[in-house]
């Protein structure tokens, strides 16, 4: 199939910087993808909690005496916190694939509450398409890990059997997991088929699967290309918003070293540049993700000869 990836490429480019509002569902799907978070802390002895300010004492001895209370706060904190990043990380994928078709279909401006709405309906099936794919593999994993904990556990009882059948099991794990790498990358393919289809041809999870499966082995040469190209791009792009995380970390980690901790001013510095530069990250990033999602989408239309969404509607100008 002649099949032109320089065109999907460059459209895509042109309506992520056209439509900059898409940045904005670049970023909420950029959360559903995976995140970070960077924590710190300390360690020391009971002499060193005496050292602490009374307010902070106050607020230990308060989580020691209410600790079963904290825990579940905590817990349920975290819940809705995960809920709301999926919700989210969800409604950006769906509102990127929406918004791309849109603007492939003509539209001169994509109002962000509109794709938001839009976009809605579309969540539960969504959600339960990653769910039905992510079940399995999360699986197999356990498996895995449980049979490599079984065996660790075997063998740390200095018995000679389990040590040797430590040594033969490992390899297999390994093996296993490698082997899930093309796999998962594989899978991968077919469920970005498959989300566009439930989006641009409103099918259930199931259907959206199939056809997913169909357009994936129909056009192997095409997707696979892709998906290697956007995986460069990301690749690279994502070293590079990472230099300036690590020119910020390694040096005042570094110098916090050498002084012995005994200035807290590296640290300080390093949030300091932290804070201004993961907003500027954030931005770069969901750039990027819409980048992607866009040229995905761009690929499955002309795979399938997809017109534009009929419902797509093409925002006017004000002054119309």
């Amino acid at each position: 199939m002649n099949f032109n990836f320089g065109d999907v490429l460059t459209r895509a480019w042109q309506i992520v910087w056209r439509h900059r509002i898409l940045w904005l569902f670049g970023i909420l799907a950029g959360c559903g993808r995976g995140g970070s978070r960077f924590n710190s802390g300390s360690s020391g002895g009971d002499d060193g909690f005496g050292q602490l300010p009374p307010e902070v004492m106050r607020f230990l001895q308060f989580i020691e005496e209410n600790l079963t209370t904290f825990i579940v706060v905590v817990c349920i904190v975290v819940l809705l916190l995960w809920a709301l990043t999926i919700f989210l990380g969800t409604i950006g994928r769906i509102g990127l694939i929406r918004g791309t078709v849109q603007a492939e279909a003509g539209a001169e401006r994509l109002i962000f509450g509109q794709l938001f709405s839009e976009s809605a309906p579309y969540f539960w099936r969504m959600f339960g398409l990653s769910l039905l794919v992510a079940l399995p593999v999360l699986v197999v994993v356990a498996v895995l890990v449980a049979g490599l904990a079984a065996f660790i556990v075997s063998a740390s009882g200095g018995s000679d059997p389990g040590a040797i059948g430590l040594i033969g099991i490992v390899p297999v794990i390994i093996g296993c997991f490698c082997l899930l790498i093309p796999v998962l990358w594989v899978v991968g393919m077919i469920v970005r088929q498959a989300e566009n289809a439930i989006v641009l041809e409103d099918m259930r999870v199931l259907p959206a699967l199939s056809r997913g499966w169909e357009v994936f082995r129909a056009n192997l040469g095409p997707v696979i290309i892709m998906s290697i190209i956007l995986a460069i791009i990301a690749g690279v792009i994502g070293f590079v918003l990472a230099i300036p995380l690590f020119l910020i970390v390694f040096p005042s980690m570094i110098a916090f070293s050498v002084g012995e901790g005994q200035s807290s001013t590296p640290l300080v510095l390093m949030g300091v540049g932290l804070c201004i530069y993961l907003p500027i990250l954030l931005i770069l990033n969901g750039i990027m993700t819409a980048y992607i999602e866009s040229a995905w989408t761009l690929t499955y239309m002309r795979l399938t000869t997809k017109p534009p969404l009929d419902s797509a509607p093409v925002a006017l100008e004000a002054n119309a």
